[in-house]
């Protein structure tokens, strides 16, 4: 054997020479073969079946449809029209008789089929018409708006300041008898509809086995508003019947022969990547895979993909671990420090509350050393639980919060007594933050009122799933000049402040002297 023949390269065998087409073609190149001649006699033998009827049908469909929505719109159009003129007038002025019989008179003929409308002012007070049972439709003045309902349509219009809305019912069979096309023999089925949304008005009867309908949707005019109408095609007649049966054996013979195409190339060799890649552990190495015979490349390709990944991700998991220990390390710290920041001010608070000149100074000091501890008690608390990842226990902080606020009462607040009923629900700190202050504004706002007075803080779940109701109960918050004062000049703003800060409407109920509010939480 000479040097030359050691030199050359090998040929490539069958097998190799296919592991290297793509997939795509190879699937296209084996159906396209096996599928073509079916395909070819389906469409031959159905062409010219269907094709006269089919485009007859669809003409008498989408003439109807257009007949019968534009009958719609002249009617539908015209009545608001009239509405909104109406609307306008009364907006002006209320006792506009004239308007509201013009109004009566577009409507009269109508009356008896169940059409009803109602014209009302921004409070719901009727200036025309019959009370309908549906709320107004919002909708931009001079704009048409609507709304489904299951034995009609609602159509609303405001006047031209919004001062006055229009709203007219029109029962489903009224709808019907005005869409229908004249001189339209065949049977069909006819629905509003909207997007989503639909209102059938006639219906056909129950589809059989082979039977076939077809569908044409004409607008309205009236936003999205259109009118679907559907009719069913001629029947199914042999050579129909024949191409029709025709793409089934298309679909078994490209079921076979696709799956054994694709379970060769791709479903076996993914099984064995997906197997190779469910046992991998972070830190280790995908082992190489035996793919078979003849492989899609891509699989190959992405097997080998995920080897390399695997290798970078073992190099950098260890980098990630350590930054992770210096973050947790630098976390603790910070929460550490402002602990600690937060004990040396109310330390300094206090100090200075000592010396102050004035009862009024001492009383100053020790709000402020209130709403301190309120910060630090949430904070302690978010600090205990920052390694879990939890909310914030509400029943320990409001405790705790209770306890200091009576630590920290006046003199005259001695016998100040604060009632806890709270159920074991957790909140992020920033509600419960909010949650704090708010408290401590309201029982300050009491002490201030009736320095003995009694206080009873409850919380409760309540629906929807993820909510609450904090309640602060008091005499003292029972509505009256004293309180009234306070909140105007020194604690409303702030108490609405946090109520918008958590996101939910603050309610006074001043003949209980009771404050309501609905916060986040979550269960244990």
């Amino acid at each position: 054997m000479n040097n030359s023949d050691q030199d050359a390269p090998e040929p490539r065998s069958t097998g190799s020479r296919l592991a290297h087409i793509p997939t795509g073609a190879k699937v296209f190149l084996i159906l396209s073969a096996a599928l073509l001649p079916l395909a070819l006699i389906a469409f031959f033998a159905s062409l010219q079946t269907n094709r006269a009827s089919d485009i007859e049908a669809r003409a008498q469909l989408r003439t109807a449809a257009q007949q019968g929505a534009r009958a719609l719109t002249i009617e539908l159009v015209g009545n608001m029209t009239a509405l909104r003129d109406a609307a306008n007038a009364l907006e002006r002025d209320p006792a506009n008789s004239p308007a509201c019989a013009r109004a009566r008179g577009v409507f009269a003929q109508q009356f008896s089929t169940g059409t009803s409308f109602a014209i009302t002012d921004r409070n719901g007070r009727l200036l025309c018409g019959e009370p309908i049972d549906a709320a107004p439709v919002t909708t931009d003045a001079g704009q048409v708006g609507f709304r489904m309902r299951d034995n009609g349509l609602v159509l609303g219009i405001a006047a031209r300041k919004g001062e006055a809305v229009a709203t007219a019912f029109f029962p489903t069979e009224f709808l019907a008898l005005v869409g229908r096309p004249s001189g339209f023999k065949a049977a069909y089925a006819s629905n509003l509809t909207a997007g989503e949304q639909t209102l059938p008005l006639t219906a056909l009867p129950n589809r059989s086995t082979l039977q076939r309908r077809d569908t044409h949707i004409a607008p309205i005019g009236i936003n999205d508003l259109a009118l679907a109408m559907t009719i069913s095609s001629p029947p199914i007649t042999s050579p129909l019947l024949i191409a029709m049966l025709l793409p089934l054996l298309m679909w078994a013979a490209a079921a076979g022969i696709g799956w054994f195409v694709v379970d060769r190339l791709l479903i076996r060799p993914l099984r064995r990547l997906r197997a190779n890649v469910g046992t991998y552990q972070p830190g280790e190495i995908l082992r190489p895979i035996e793919y078979g015979a003849v492989p899609a490349q891509e699989i190959r390709e992405l097997g080998d993909t995920f080897e390399q990944i695997t290798r970078t991700v073992q190099l950098h998991e260890a980098d990630l671990a350590q930054g992770l220990v210096r973050q947790t390390k630098l976390t603790r710290e910070v929460h550490h420090r402002v602990k600690n920041n937060l004990q040396v001010i109310a330390s300094l608070i206090n100090f200075h509350a000592r010396g102050a000149p004035s009862p009024d100074a001492v009383a100053a000091y020790a709000s402020i050393q209130r709403r301190v501890d309120a910060l630090a008690v949430v904070h302690r608390y978010h600090f205990a639980e920052m390694e879990d990842n939890r909310g914030l226990e509400l029943r320990s902080v409001i405790g705790e919060l209770a306890s200091n606020i009576r630590a920290t009462a006046p003199e005259p607040a001695s016998r100040l007594g604060i009632a806890l009923d709270i159920e074991p629900l957790q909140a992020s700190q920033d509600v419960a933050v909010a949650v704090a202050f708010l408290l401590t504004e309201l029982i300050e706002l009491a002490m201030n009122v009736e320095p003995q007075t009694q206080i009873r803080l409850t919380m409760r779940a309540a629906q929807p799933e993820g909510t609450a109701t904090l309640r602060i109960s008091s005499p003292s918050l029972v509505g009256g000049p004293v309180l009234e004062e306070l909140l105007a000049t020194r604690y409303g703003r702030v108490i609405t402040g946090l109520a918008r800060q958590l996101r939910s409407p603050l309610h006074h109920d001043p003949l209980v002297g009771a404050y309501e509010i609905s916060i986040a939480v979550v269960r244990p």
